[in-house]
């Protein structure tokens, strides 16, 4: 098997909450979609959005689940003041900022935010990993 991670959907309580979160908040580009899920282009991957009960059903799990769900999303940026700015907009978008930028112990600079379903989300800089292409000069 090639590993890839092709797209990651989050199993959300208010649907139209987490569009407007993500879209509005954030400024995730939206791709046409239907009106039960929403779409999002990332770069090298994409974000869905489906209703949580909805996605337990068609996975076949219980949709009952509370406190740290064991995995964080990153978003990796070029700097220590994009991580400070990237954590504002959220912050502004309305998320629960859960750790501040900081120097961290691997080298780093990270934050930590949650969205309106509580996943966790690091924001991070790390000096000795490349981000993506839309770097290179």
């Amino acid at each position: 098997m090639k590993p890839r991670m092709s797209m990651i959907t989050l199993g959300v309580s208010d649907l139209e909450a987490s569009i407007k979160f993500y879209e509005d908040g954030l400024g995730f580009p939206r791709m046409e979609s239907p009106p039960s899920v929403a779409f999002f282009t990332l770069n090298g991957t994409w974000l869905g959005l489906y209703g949580r009960e909805a996605l337990a059903e068609d996975a076949q799990v219980s949709s009952a689940g509370s406190g740290f769900a064991g995995f964080a999303l990153a978003h990796n940026v070029t700097s220590e003041e994009e991580v400070h700015e990237v954590l504002d907009l959220a912050r502004a978008a309305g998320a629960v900022i859960v750790k501040e930028a900081q120097k961290v112990f691997w080298g780093g600079y990270s934050g930590y935010f949650k969205d309106p379903d509580g996943y966790l989300w690091e924001v991070a800089h790390n000096p000795f990993f490349w981000v993506g292409p839309e770097d290179e000069s």
